[in-house]
């Protein structure tokens, strides 16, 4: 395993940690990245910097982390793409967040050139994979996984999760992230419910960890609510582009989804919302946790920061600070 070349293939607040697990594990890991910019300190440590996708063909393992299926379709089957020359990996491990329609296209046409094709979304933060947090969630052919399994362990230190043939993890990383979206709506109509009848944001939300209802996800969003700190770890974009994919697969399957057809249009008034600010497209890339300020809106509130800092659980030790 250790002799294997890897690929990597994003280098965006996932995408950078992830590779650089890969790398400090002691892998061969070759990267390219669209801004080649992002992807020299991951040199410094090891990597090596291809000049296209086209020079990662070769490689033995290909991971990709890019932020939707076109993406994907680009960075393979594009004019520059993996694909594009006389050489195809052996294997594609696709981390990205895509519809299971794209993903079986996708293994299709990388089948054609022999290569076979590994869905495995994860779930977390660049913080998450960071603290060793990370979990993920694999589909496809049993002993193509079981050949790339440490390296998946390397980069979600918490779990992989086999889950069986073709896209079955596409299903469950749409299923994950519409609870995302739900939990968040819910946490945040609670805590300016709390709010409203006197109780400080901090105070409430940690008694809501404490319990039996609090989480890793809970816990480490705590301190974004109560201090307004909407740094971007995912886009209200991208759980939109989740919640119709779920909306979509419910569809397709026959499953009401009346909660998330909810929560989904509670996300699409922030979108609306943001119109009002001075800078709409700016406001929009701002963390999906801001749809607090909107939510507080609705009930009349005006939020200020707490100026407490709260334990996210994804403090690294001082050494791997």
């Amino acid at each position: 395993m250790s002799k294997m070349t890897l690929g990597w293939i994003g280098m965006g607040r996932m995408g950078y940690p992830m590779a650089e697990r890969l790398v400090d594990a002691g892998h061969d890991v070759h990267i390219w990245n669209r801004t080649r910019a992002k992807a020299e300190p991951l040199a410094e440590k090891g990597a090596t910097l291809v000049d296209s996708p086209r020079d990662l063909g070769g490689v033995d393992v290909l991971f990709i982390m890019v932020s939707t299926g076109k993406d994907v379709e680009q960075v393979c089957f594009g004019p520059e793409g993996v694909l594009s020359g006389d050489k195809a990996p052996k294997i594609v491990v696709d981390c990205s967040s895509i519809a299971v329609e794209q993903s079986a296209e996708i293994r299709a046409r990388l089948a054609e050139r022999g290569t076979e094709l590994l869905a495995s979304p994860v779930s977390g933060n660049g913080k998450c994979v960071r603290a060793g947090k990370l979990s993920a969630v694999t589909s496809g052919p049993r002993a193509v996984y079981d050949k790339v399994e440490p390296m998946l362990n390397d980069i979600a230190a918490s779990g992989v999760s086999y889950v069986g043939e073709g896209e079955l993890a596409r299903f469950c990383k749409i299923a994950h992230n519409v609870f995302l979206g739900v939990v968040t709506q819910n946490m945040i109509e609670i805590t300016l419910l709390a709010q409203k009848a006197g109780v400080p944001r901090s105070a409430f939300l940690d008694f809501m960890n404490n319990s039996v209802m609090g989480s890793v996800f809970t816990r480490y969003k705590s301190n974004a609510m109560i201090n307004l700190d909407w740094t971007t770890t995912f886009t209200p974009e991208l759980l939109r582009k989740d919640l119709d994919l779920g909306l979509s697969a419910g569809r397709n399957l026959g499953v009401p989804m009346p909660v998330t057809a909810t929560t989904r249009e509670a996300l699409q008034s922030h979108f609306g919302a943001a119109q009002l600010q001075a800078d709409p497209e700016e406001y929009l890339a701002k963390d999906f946790m801001a749809m607090m300020e909107t939510m507080a809106i609705a009930a009349g509130m005006k939020l200020e920061s707490e100026n407490k800092p709260y334990p996210t659980g994804l403090e690294l030790p001082k050494a791997a600070e």
